[in-house]
């Protein structure tokens, strides 16, 4: 952590708790660039966030002091140092309803003490969105304030850039942007009087004494009531139950007509076909930062969002025709096996490092693991024994080319300041029980410099750390070693 950074979360907590900090923790980063330090002293104890969107800080501190006048159970904010991005906000622990749910599933069922905790959550939103919204100027805060058809399209295209032609599925960009715009006219005709969360999923669900308190909810505006709900019933990683997420929409809908009057079978008409736009956008999201960027947690979660897209494709007549659409999205479907290929474990008895060398003329190898932790170093500044004519057939395994090596270059300087870097990931990762770890070494042909560091460092973990190690050399096991 940087030193500055950590003095002024401990003289922000200081200033609020009157007691000194005795343990300063960071908590793992989800999705968003937000960090949390849990804090604690001697009897109290805050979470402190670390934001540099000031825009971001503002709306969550207004939204969260509104939200809370009304008996919404959400943080409550303890300090401010908004100069310096900080804010302190209450520590709810850890236990969100979504590991709640994977914990305690029985037979791949939600037990019924999760199912409690859905409708309460569930109850609360029907609140949240109906009364909790009058009085919030959400129009001092977002542009647009509401969920229009514009914003649908937004979502509609971030599915097609980020993951459609990711996965290289061709269509036909008209047809497929006429669906497109009638899907956005249909639900963009919705009443657009209600708080939409926006991203309101069971890990965004804090649970703590029987009671369930709401995060992340800065992005929220104006929108139509099914959207959140949607977001919490079909949220991929959750994989309820079908007939789990009847029951939970049937009881939002009587939670919510104690406000409002509802037409039950047009609300359900339209919830589906935003569960349709919520997939899709979810899609999107999860080409790009789980594909693009590489986080585990998005590439674990394809598989998931697919299977609700086939549920939704196979159950659901929507109201409106979208065939184009339809037909695009049974190839995408064609895919699902690839994805659910890619799919990392995120806890292992035992790391795996993975271990490569390559050439930068055949690019960076992939992390099949999909958990994209690593390290690609570039060995190509090292002396090259390969630039003469005794080496050009050999590799950085013979004996010739390791000679050169300790004598002509600086490679054994450079795989020694490599350990230092791997030790220290290494060890957080043994330590955080995650299960796969890359490191790449790329020079020119992948023959000499980029082999002998890949076998060094192989070596060198096998014998310190119980991990287990594999190693590939791609070009030279491509060419059966024959160069």
């Amino acid at each position: 952590m940087d030193t500055n950074l950590q003095k002024q979360i401990t003289t922000l907590f200081e200033s609020w708790a009157k007691e000194s900090v005795q343990k300063l923790e960071q908590l793992p980063q989800a999705g968003s660039d937000r960090c949390y330090f849990r804090t604690i002293g001697a009897t109290k104890r805050a979470l402190v966030a670390f934001n540099r969107s000031k825009k971001e800080n503002t709306t969550f501190i207004d939204y969260t002091q509104h939200f809370r006048k009304k008996g919404i159970a959400l943080p409550e904010i303890y300090a401010q140092d908004l100069a310096n991005d900080l804010y302190l906000l209450e520590d709810l622990s850890d236990m969100t309803l979504l590991h709640h749910l994977e914990t305690e599933r029985i037979n791949k069922r939600p037990s019924p003490q999760t199912i409690g905790y859905y409708k309460k959550a569930l109850s609360s939103l029907a609140f949240m969105q109906i009364k909790g919204i009058e009085g919030l100027q959400i129009d001092d805060y977002h542009t647009p304030a509401s969920f229009n058809e514009q914003a649908i399209l937004w979502d509609l295209q971030y599915f097609k850039y980020c993951f459609l032609k990711t996965c290289k599925v061709e269509f036909d960009e008209y047809l497929l942007e006429q669906d497109f715009d009638q899907l956005a006219a249909y639900l963009g005709n919705e009443e657009q009087l209600f708080f939409m969360f926006r991203d309101f999923q069971a890990r965004n669900i804090m649970l703590q004494n029987e009671e369930v308190y709401f995060i992340d909810y800065q992005g929220g505006k104006r929108g139509p009531l099914q959207y959140d709900v949607v977001s919490l019933l079909f949220q991929a990683k959750a994989d309820l139950p079908n007939e789990l997420r009847v029951e939970l929409l049937d009881h939002y809908i009587e939670e919510a007509s104690q406000f409002i009057s509802i037409d039950a079978e047009q609300f359900r008409n339209k919830f589906y076909a935003f569960a349709l736009i919520r997939t899709l956008q979810v899609l999107g999201a999860y080409g790009f930062k789980g594909l693009y960027e590489q986080k585990a947690h998005f590439v674990a979660s394809i598989p998931f969002a697919l299977k609700n897209l086939s549920w939704l494709l196979e159950s659901v007549d929507f109201p409106i025709r979208l065939d184009y659409l339809k037909k695009v999205l049974r190839e995408l479907l064609k895919q699902q096996d690839k994805f659910s290929a890619k799919a990392p474990v995120q806890k292992a008895d035992q790391l795996t490092v993975r271990i490569q060398s390559f050439s930068y003329k055949r690019g960076i190898p992939e992390d099949p693991s999909g958990n994209g932790g690593g390290f690609v170093f570039d060995c190509r500044f090292i002396h090259n024994p390969g630039r003469y004519t005794p080496y050009k057939k050999l590799t950085g395994r013979d004996q010739p080319v390791i000679d050169f090596f300790k004598t002509q270059s600086t490679i054994e300087n450079f795989v020694h300041k490599v350990e230092e870097i791997v030790d220290e990931a290494v060890q957080n990762y043994i330590q955080r029980g995650f299960a796969n770890l890359c490191i790449n070494f790329g020079c020119t042909g992948g023959q000499h410099r980029s082999v002998f560091s890949a076998d060094y460092i192989a070596n060198y973990l096998k014998e310190k750390y119980p991990v287990n190690v594999i190693l590939h050399h791609r070009e030279q096991e491509r060419k059966n070693w024959k160069n």
